[in-house]
């Protein structure tokens, strides 16, 4: 069990958390794993049947983005930010590629003369479509749109709330933690109080319902700003993962398995944080995993997307037959990495530029080092800054399936995000 030093402990600043960003990308692969299977782009019944076995919890990469969402912004949070420049950079991280996407299904629809409703495309451009339980609204245009309008309405609830956070006494945040994944648990017993037909629109995409994993990490992270949190380190809680999934995968009911694999999550992001802070062994930090985990919101956008009109257009609807069906998955997967990265170099970095506000240029901050003899931990983490040059480099991250990168400056004294 381990607690978080401040960055000079650790022997380096520590101004970024890498190892998230790459681990992003492994989400993302859970996720289009899982599409691959709905979408039966494997017809081959054998083949299909691994891939089905393989990521039939693939779709709890959207859980792990959630969770990792309220993490990476209460880590990144800069004292004295207003909540309008907060919504802002939030704003122009998720609503460039998203109305891109949003053009492009509309478009390509209207080529195939698809059925078209004005008020659903419009409640799915400003992202409120998850609050709709009717079929069709909330898993509208761009499907996997839905998770981006839990995503807005965690945004809009942080700015309000982190006053509240941050005066929570280390046991309250602790309890936090415990507490959500129960009541996960107790939304199945509990959604046969909603009428049957929105019971998955509940259970899976209502944002209030959502929220309790974005929660769960926005109170680790501030036991880790705190230098308060205890956990396991990285390989240990790899390992309570790979063993929480396989179980999950075989013996476990679903209802079960969503809340495991909650707590298995935290474990995952806070260890592979509490890594970079320490620089201590992480797989995930390297460079060509923190691009993958870059590109991974664009990724994760387009994927759907490009399977389906692919599939549509060739008539191929019913699948890929025999080694085509694993060759075409491959493929896929490629295809839709290029576009990410043209998506992230040519509109996501752009226009985070061009729409989010100025940073101030402050000065370094150097961090207090702890009475390690004394057993003394400080109060709270205030890791160094980054450089004028990175801040030009970075100028605003965001985060979850919208797609933190995970490379915002630690709280400091004049810096929040």
């Amino acid at each position: 069990m381990t607690s978080t030093p401040t960055a000079a402990a650790a022997g380096r600043p520590l101004s970024k958390l890498p190892s998230l960003t790459g681990l992003r990308w492994i989400a993302a692969m859970l996720v289009f794993g899982f599409h691959v299977g709905t979408m039966r782009v494997i017809a081959e019944p054998d083949y299909h049947a691994v891939v089905s076995k393989v990521f039939t919890l693939g779709l709890s990469g959207v859980q792990f983005f959630f969770i990792l969402s309220g993490f990476v912004l209460v880590w990144s949070a800069r004292p004295g930010d207003t909540p309008l420049a907060f919504w802002r950079r939030r704003a122009a991280k998720i609503f460039p590629n998203h109305v891109v996407l949003w053009a492009a299904v509309l478009l390509l629809g209207l080529y195939w003369a698809d059925p078209f409703n004005l008020k659903v495309a419009i409640t799915n451009l400003f992202l409120v479509q998850a609050w709709n339980p009717t079929p069709g609204w909330f898993y509208s245009v761009n499907t996997v749109s839905w998770s981006l309008s839990c995503e807005l309405f965690f945004y809009l609830c942080l700015p309000l709330v982190l006053p509240l956070i941050r005066r929570l006494r280390p046991w309250v945040l602790v309890a936090v933690i415990v507490a959500m994944p129960l009541l996960i648990l107790s939304l199945w017993p509990g959604q046969l109080l909603v009428p049957e037909a929105d019971r998955w629109w509940f259970t899976q995409v209502f944002p209030l319902v959502r929220s309790l994993e974005f929660w769960m990490g926005v109170a680790a992270a501030e036991l880790m700003v705190r230098g308060r949190w205890r956990g396991p380190n990285l390989k240990i809680a790899t390992v309570i993962f790979l063993l929480t999934w396989v179980a999950a995968t075989q013996w476990i009911r679903a209802e079960l398995w969503t809340t495991l694999l909650a707590a298995a999550y935290i474990l995952v992001i806070a260890a592979a944080a509490d890594a970079d802070v320490r620089g201590t062994w992480s797989p995930w930090r390297s460079r060509p995993m923190r691009w993958l985990g870059e590109v991974s919101f664009a990724y994760y956008l387009v994927h759907v997307f490009v399977v389906t009109s692919v599939m549509r257009a060739t008539n191929h609807q019913g699948g890929f037959p025999g080694w085509q069906g694993p060759a075409a998955a491959v493929g896929f997967l490629l295809l839709n990495l290029v576009l990410a990265g043209l998506l992230y170099r040519f509109v996501e970095t752009p226009m985070m530029r061009l729409l989010g506000p100025r940073r101030r240029p402050s000065p370094t901050t150097p961090a207090p080092v702890p009475d390690r003899e004394a057993g003394h931990v400080p109060d709270r983490i205030v890791p160094h800054q980054r450089g004028t040059a990175d801040r030009d480099r970075d100028p605003n991250p965001a985060d979850g399936p919208a797609g933190d990168r995970s490379t915002a400056p630690a709280r400091n004294a004049e810096r929040v995000n």
